[in-house]
């Protein structure tokens, strides 16, 4: 969910009028990235990334040179993500598949039409980086193949249904099933434990030290395949903030790994973390050239597309990874703002279209509302703030 409301498809007066250089090409209508606040963002994430991997710990130069060939990877994602947009915001507005920002409306900015479902290049680039680190890394009989490549299936599989939520807007009962049909791939090539360790003070009551859940573990992991999507999407409707929040739990994710692969002297676990750096690497640099453009003010919306296809990426490497548990902890502001939406996405309590706060467009600044979003509770909490203070005090809670 973003914070738009969109337009008509049918209408004549909707079709934008795109401009041509010199040459008569069609130049992309939405405002250039926000390169500086990039370029500030890359240099925190690198300090304490290339601090560990080449100073704290000592890797394996096998795994060491994997992990860099896939950060290299990245990068050239992070450059193509940022040429693909603006030419895939000229097609999406000729198909009128756009929006206007409601948390700007009454303004000049409440006006502009802003091109949706702009998520689905950053999945397109993702995938092709994906697919084509499989050549550097992983032999015909790698036992991880299947695994990597199921999880790519679901990946894929749920980036088809965001695009197809984004095109039909198909009601919230059947968004709580899509992940599910998307997580079936995964969950049937998982091989890995199924089992919980019993904390200490219990062990003398419960008899055993470790448990084997069998199937309800990989329910479990279907659940969370379910949660992670769906949570990206509800925690949404300003600005940046849900590819900021991708971005935050993606970079907690690699610093974890990292960390696991240090303090680990077993090949088999070091190689389940490195498996889920492969994927969060790609992620975080292809969503960083996203968050360029859907930084405050917002020049294109990412669509469900885009919280989909991040959600279920980050399930599948806190399950492949073998650390689902962990992963919630990553997921807290995303579990309380679930908490606080339950009596609404349940129907206790009325529902509206868009749980979004009010805009005064006199002072610019946005209201809370009774609804129970993480979005209105900060406000209620903290009174009045305009929209970027918001999502950046949202984010930094995310850090935290």
């Amino acid at each position: 969910m973003a914070a738009r409301k969109r337009a008509s498809a049918t209408s004549e007066a909707t079709k934008p009028e795109p401009t041509s250089n010199a040459l008569g090409q069609t130049e992309p209508s939405i405002a250039p990235p926000k390169l500086g606040l990039i370029l500030k963002l890359s240099l925190f994430f690198s300090l304490p990334y290339f601090y560990l991997i080449f100073y704290r710990y000592k890797i394996e130069s096998d795994l060491k040179r994997s992990i860099l060939i896939n950060a290299g990877l990245s990068l050239f994602g992070f450059f193509v993500t940022q040429k693909m947009i603006p030419v895939a915001s000229t097609y999406v507005l000729r198909r009128n598949l756009f929006g206007f920002d409601i948390n700007k409306k009454g303004t000049p900015q409440g006006t502009v039409k802003v091109p949706e479902s702009l998520g689905i290049v950053v999945a397109i680039v993702f995938l092709v980086l994906a697919i084509l680190f499989q050549y550097f890394n992983f032999t015909a009989d790698s036992n991880w193949l299947v695994e990597y490549n199921a999880a790519l299936a679901s990946i894929c599989l749920m980036t088809l249904l965001g695009f197809v939520d984004d095109v039909l807007d198909v009601p919230w009962r059947v968004k709580l099933v899509l992940p599910s049909i998307a997580a079936l791939p995964l969950l049937m090539a998982y091989a890995g434990h199924t089992t919980i360790i019993i904390p200490k003070p219990l062990v003398p009551n419960v008899g055993i030290e470790v448990l084997d859940l069998g199937w309800i573990y990989k329910l479990y992991m279907g659940l969370l395949a379910v949660f992670c999507t769906n949570s990206i999407n509800i925690h949404a409707g300003l600005n940046g903030l849900e590819v900021g929040q991708t971005v935050v739990i993606a970079f907690a994710i690699l610093i974890h790994n990292l960390m696991q692969i240090g303090a680990s002297a077993d090949p088999d676990y070091k190689q389940a973390h490195a498996f889920s750096i492969y994927l969060v690497q790609p992620l975080l640099a292809t969503s960083l050239a996203l968050f360029s453009y859907n930084w405050y003010p917002s020049s294109v919306f990412v669509g469900d597309t885009y919280t989909y296809f991040a959600g279920m990426t980050m399930a599948v490497v806190g399950i492949l990874g073998h650390f689902s548990e962990t992963l919630l902890i990553f997921f807290a502001p995303q579990v309380l703002n679930f908490l606080l939406s339950v009596p609404q996405l349940f129907g206790f309590i009325k529902c509206p279209r868009h749980r979004l706060p009010r805009f005064d467009p006199e002072t610019g600044l946005l209201t809370g509302t009774n609804d129970g979003t993480l979005v209105n509770f900060f406000l209620r909490l903290f009174g009045k703030m305009s929209e970027k203070s918001l999502c950046a005090k949202l984010l930094i809670f995310q850090v935290k």
